[in-house]
């Protein structure tokens, strides 16, 4: 039987939704593999994020607690995951596809000389080649297939394609420590955090976006009151944000953040395939643009052709 561990991420003593639905990817594999799904997490104070991460539906969980992970750097976190990976016999090793999966997980698999499949959105049974993924390629226009034949996989996975199992009854933690000690080559400075009222973009289930149509940030005012009104989050095009409109941490896309919530609205974004990219999976989506011919209404759900600056303070209003 194979082992899928799962990387967990975390953050201010809460567990991260994407954590998860990471565990919905490996449940996928393992039940096609008969594999055993494995949680990790690696931190400082990690009692109440373990008892959150036992529910989720993996199989056990396994803490490395120690003030050395006190704070997150990859030199620090990626021989405490080889050590465990190697450890319990992993034979795949995810995590989500964020900026911290992202950091780390290819380091792991340089360590583990193992195979490498990011941005995973399916895993499937191939009739020849076994437990195989699909990954899109090319801003999204193209998916990919792909197998590894390493004796161990890494693997970032796109956690808006999975859905995180219902809540179980807790299984077991074990607790450990490594005592590998702090990095020589690297030091941790400072954490900037960006603080909200409003929900995190990525697990939003309502996400008001705003382009480069708006002409300038005061504009986004408008987009912000919806949000509000709706519960939302707010997003942005890289376009918007490039032009100095709304902050790096707004952006959606293909270099920004992948969402999928259950309603986007785009509001004066045009469609580039970079936009598209990082949206394009969300439920229902909504497009307000005065240019009929803009690409967004290509993949909306619902299409007015208007001007924003008359139709979103008619919204609020009628809200």
């Amino acid at each position: 039987m194979s082992t899928i561990l799962v990387v967990g991420e975390h953050l201010d003593g809460e567990l991260k939704k994407a954590s998860a639905q990471t565990v919905g990817f490996a449940r996928a594999a393992a039940a096609i593999n008969n594999g055993e799904v494995v949680g990790l997490l690696i931190g400082s104070n990690l009692d109440g994020v373990a008892a959150a991460f036992a529910t989720t539906g993996v199989d056990r969980v396994i803490v490395v607690d120690e003030p050395t992970y006190a704070n997150y750097l990859a030199e620090n976190h990626t021989p405490a995951v080889v050590a465990i990976a190697r450890d319990v016999g992993a034979s795949i090793i995810a995590t989500p596809a964020t900026t911290t999966g992202r950091d780390f997980l290819p380091r792991v698999a340089a360590a583990l000389d193992a195979g490498m499949v990011s941005d995973v959105i399916e895993v499937y049974n191939d009739a020849n080649a076994g437990l195989a993924y699909k990954r899109p390629i090319w801003a999204g226009n193209l998916i990919e297939k792909v197998s590894s034949s390493a004796d161990v996989t890494c693997v970032t996975v796109r956690t808006t394609n999975f859905a995180a199992p219902e809540p179980v009854a807790a299984v077991g933690v074990d607790k450990r420590s490594l005592g590998l000690g702090q990095a020589a080559q690297a030091e941790f400075v400072a954490f900037q955090q960006v603080k909200s009222d409003r929900p995190a973009l990525t697990d939003a289930s309502v996400v008001i976006s705003g382009g480069r149509g708006l002409k300038s940030a005061e504009a986004f005012g408008m987009l912000e009151e919806l949000a509000d009104k709706l519960g939302g989050a707010i997003g942005a095009s890289r376009a918007a944000v490039d032009s100095g409109y709304a902050p790096n941490d707004w952006q959606v896309g293909q270099t920004g953040k992948i969402v999928a919530p259950n309603l986007y609205i785009a509001v004066a974004i045009s469609g580039a395939i970079q936009h598209l990219a990082g949206m394009k999976g969300s439920k229902v989506i909504v497009a307000i643009n005065k240019d009929a011919e803009a690409p967004i209404f290509q993949v909306a759900d619902f299409g007015l052709v208007a001007d924003a600056f008359k139709v979103v303070p008619e919204i609020n209003e009628k809200l």
